[in-house]
Parts: C-alpha cells; structure tokens; sequence
C-alpha cells in the first residue's frame, strides 16, 4: 500500500466533539504531500483533530484562498508551457474539480505520510503547519509577482509530481454524506 496524503474540502473544520458534515473528496496524491496539496492549506492554516487517525495531524484552512493561490500559480506556470497539452488537461481537470467539490475550508489528512519516519507524528505536522507549508506559499506568491524565476522553472521542470495527483470525488478513505 502506498502512503499518501489525502485532502478534503467542509463547510467546518474538525474539532474534538465531530468531524463535518458533508466531507468532500478532492485529492489523494502517493508518497508525499504535492506542492499543490501544500497550497491549497495554506491559507489560514490551522492544525485540527484528524478525521481519521487520533492524534490532531490534520490541517485545515480557507478553501477560496487556498484555490486562488493554486489557480494563480497554475497560470504563471502554464506561461511557461503554453503548448503543453498534458498541462493544460491538468489544470482543467484540477480548476473544474475544486469549483464543483468548493466548500468553506481544505482538510489535510497526513497521517499516513507523517508516519513514515520515526519523528512524532504531531510535531511533524507542527513543523508543517508553521514552517513548510507558509515557505511554499512565500515561494509561490513570489513567482506569482515575477520574482523567483529559478524556484518557478523547477516547478514547470516536474509539474506532474506538484500538480497531477488524483482527484475525484471517491478516495481511499471516504466519508458519508
């Protein structure tokens, strides 16, 4: 079985009494957390209980922020690669995806991807939440402005690990309705 990390969209965050109530699938991505997972919560990131491991390692944020900075970044890649068709079905699926799946926050699930180490689960998403996460971010707004070229061109060099992870309205784990 492949670890992966998994993100859902809710009206609510998860908190220690309930999970939401729709969850929506959006994407499922193997082995890491994708840059494109990574911006998605990054804005407003909140660290909240998990919906489905104990301990609190699911984050949570602004889902119209979080689409907006990953729509943004999408465009000023795709400059890039203009005649790149596996691109732009990509950002189709992906742009299409989030508007019909939209709800008031993104919910990470990393579970399975923090626990590939020995490090503690929950300071790893700390570290994620308050470190990692806000670098991409910084990154991607800066290639957004037009100024981190270099950082933006690895992006476009390996856009498939960063953008192209699974979304669909059914993931490995699924809540329901």
């Amino acid at each position: 079985m492949a670890n992966r990390s998994y993100l859902y969209s809710a009206d609510s965050m998860p908190n220690e009494a309930e999970i939401p109530k729709p969850i929506r699938c959006i994407s499922e991505h193997n082995g890491d957390i994708p840059l494109a997972h990574k911006l998605m919560v990054g804005r407003g990131t909140t660290i909240v209980p998990s919906m489905i491991w104990n301990p609190p390692i699911g984050i949570a944020a602004d889902y119209a922020g979080g689409a907006t900075l990953l729509r943004d970044l999408l465009h000023v890649v795709g400059k890039g690669l203009e005649d790149d068709a596996e691109f732009a079905e990509c950002v189709a699926e992906v742009t299409a995806h989030l508007e019909k799946q939209r709800a008031k926050y993104f919910v990470l699930e990393t579970g399975e991807i923090v626990s590939m180490t020995d490090d503690d689960p929950a300071e790893s998403v700390r570290l994620l939440a308050a470190k990692e996460i806000p670098d991409v971010v910084a990154r991607a707004e800066a290639a957004i402005a037009g100024r981190n070229d270099d950082w933006l061109a690895s992006v476009r060099a390996d856009w498939q690990r960063h953008f192209a992870s699974f979304y669909s309205e059914v993931l490995y784990f699924s809540f329901p309705g």
